[in-house]
């Protein structure tokens, strides 16, 4: 059976996870401790990064959007629309989502990984302006959500899931519509929910 090597706080591990489990693939979740380098994630991704999916025949696929466009294409467009433009919004919105990932990880690893008097704070201060400036462009315009999903809304859910677990209390001020939407998505779709980072 193909499986993904994960942690559950990952943002990326998440998207995938519930993008596996939107599209109806059925796949093995393996736990793994990157900062271990356990020898099955070392010899299947060479970056050691998760999530890393390692298909029935042994071969290996990392990047999340690259597991994401795979998961989209065996299961015949379950994640991403076929619609070129459409498709290209879900597109973009899985790249803002990731790339508020990247931030907040960015920030995340320079505070657990640098003693205190390391750790740099106007980089921080940088970071947290991309966040910021992301979490208003989607406030200002939240994506429609409804039953139906894309790979973008499952991204967007992973990111604000992180958010509020690694920056809770920081994030949601004066961003009501995009609470609304994370609570919404969680509502709407209580299956994907339970894979999301608590």
């Amino acid at each position: 059976m193909t499986k993904v090597l994960y942690s559950p706080a990952s943002p990326y591990s998440t998207k995938v996870r519930m993008a596996a489990h939107y599209a109806g693939i059925p796949m093995e979740s393996v736990l793994v401790d990157t900062n271990a380098a356990p020898a099955e994630l070392i010899n299947a991704n060479p970056l050691g990064k998760i999530p890393t999916l390692i298909l029935d025949d042994g071969k290996a696929l990392y990047d999340s959007r690259v597991i994401t466009q795979y998961l989209n294409r065996v299961s015949g467009n379950k994640i991403f629309p076929r619609n070129a433009e459409k498709r290209l919004e879900a597109e973009q919105l899985e790249s803002v989502a990731d790339g508020l990932c990247d931030v907040l990880l960015t920030h995340v690893y320079e505070r657990r990984f640098h003693p205190e008097e390391k750790i740099h704070q106007p980089w921080l201060d940088w970071q947290w302006a991309k966040a910021i400036r992301v979490l208003d462009y989607l406030n200002a315009a939240p994506p429609r959500l409804g039953k139906k999903l894309h790979g973008g809304h499952i991204a967007l859910a992973a990111a604000l899931a992180y958010a509020s677990l690694r920056f809770e209390g920081k994030w949601e001020k004066g961003r009501s519509k995009l609470k609304r939407w994370q609570k919404r998505f969680e509502e709407l779709h209580p299956e994907l929910a339970a894979l999301l980072p608590k």
